[in-house]
């Protein structure tokens, strides 16, 4: 069995390595044949060592996972041989609010990931894959997706007509713009190439607007929204866009905290605005099982597609993180096995 392994941070230390076939699954547990991987932000972080830097190695990166059931332990029921399934993202986070138990049994990392030949999962940790999506689009689903519709309808309470702002193009925000336009919502996206806001647009997006040239963004957004700014932000940028967003959001708006791309330091900000305009700001950490097969019944009856930027081979899997830490990406990165 192949997979790949860091067993010193950084992108030059991902190497594939030849491993033991696995045994026959225990008890509740089940062996499943990945067929594709999707990368995360926080999959290079945590192979760069920025993520955790106290990550025990080796460790097998990745979060995301499709694949078919090989075998089954005894006592298995919510899944067979032959079934198609998606791995969660938190394998202990089945329902409920998060805690700290919950949300700490994630896949790469701490737990081993998913960019490997074969995993044995416990089977309440799996779900199943919609018929009709391929294993690729499959594979970017368990983070990206479930954040994005944990952020916007589980906390955020979207509702039909409301507007969304997103900022980038990646795979969160086009996640973000899906579930937006299948509640039937209006969104208004940022980037800094033209030629992917134009690509949003096409996708549904009804306003762009390019931070570079515009880099008062914000005044944009009140413009856009006659004055009074949007209902939801999906705020990625972190210490960057924060003040920004304030400044874009409704009185009573809801702004959901997912990403740090632009610093995870703490930005000069006043907390006034969050208390005279009454806004509601929550932290968002993919999810619970439940939201996962909420979401998916969802995409399921919308025939929803995930948008699939590129396609890498998994012997080239290096060359996919490289990808991903370029930034040019629209929408998600996958790695797919051969054969």
């Amino acid at each position: 069995m192949r997979c790949y392994q860091v067993e010193s941070f950084g992108l030059d230390h991902l190497k594939m390595v030849k491993q033991a076939g696995s045994s026959a699954p225990g008890p509740g547990l089940v062996l499943v044949q990945i067929k594709a991987v999707s990368l995360n932000f926080r999959d290079l972080m945590m192979v760069q060592g920025l993520y955790n830097p106290k990550q025990k190695l080796p460790l097998v990166p990745c979060s995301d996972g499709a694949g078919v059931v090989l075998a089954v332990g005894e006592g298995v029921m919510r899944v067979k041989v032959g079934d198609r399934v998606m791995g969660i993202f938190s394998q202990s986070w089945l329902a409920g609010p998060a805690t700290r138990e919950r949300s700490s049994h994630t896949l790469g990392g701490p737990l081993e990931g998913t960019l490997t030949e074969e995993r044995i999962f416990p089977a309440e940790g799996l779900v199943h894959t919609p018929d009709y999506l391929s294993d690729v689009e499959a594979a970017t689903l368990p983070c990206t997706a479930v954040t994005a519709w944990h952020a916007l309808v589980e906390r955020g309470n979207l509702r039909a007509g409301e507007t969304v702002l997103l900022q980038g193009t990646g795979g969160l925000s086009m996640s973000a713009l899906q579930t937006a336009k299948l509640m039937g919502a209006r969104v208004i996206i940022t980037s800094s190439s033209d030629e992917k806001l134009e690509r949003a647009k096409a996708l549904g997006a009804a306003a762009g607007i390019n931070y570079k040239t515009t880099p008062g963004w914000d005044k944009t957004v009140r413009e856009l929204t006659g004055g009074v700014g949007v209902d939801h932000v999906v705020e990625l940028g972190g210490a960057d866009t924060w003040n920004k967003s304030l400044r874009a959001v409704r009185v009573g708006g809801h702004i959901a905290v997912i990403g740090v791309l632009g610093g995870a330091g703490s930005p000069e900000v006043s907390l006034v605005p969050v208390l005279m305009q009454n806004l509601r700001i929550n932290g968002v950490f993919v999810g619970s099982r439940d939201i996962f097969e909420a979401m998916l019944k969802a995409y399921t009856l919308g025939e929803v597609r995930p948008v699939v930027d590129r396609v890498f081979p998994f012997s080239d899997a290096p060359a996919a993180f490289r990808h991903l830490a370029g930034g040019g990406h629209f929408g998600k990165i996958v790695i797919e096995m051969e054969g």
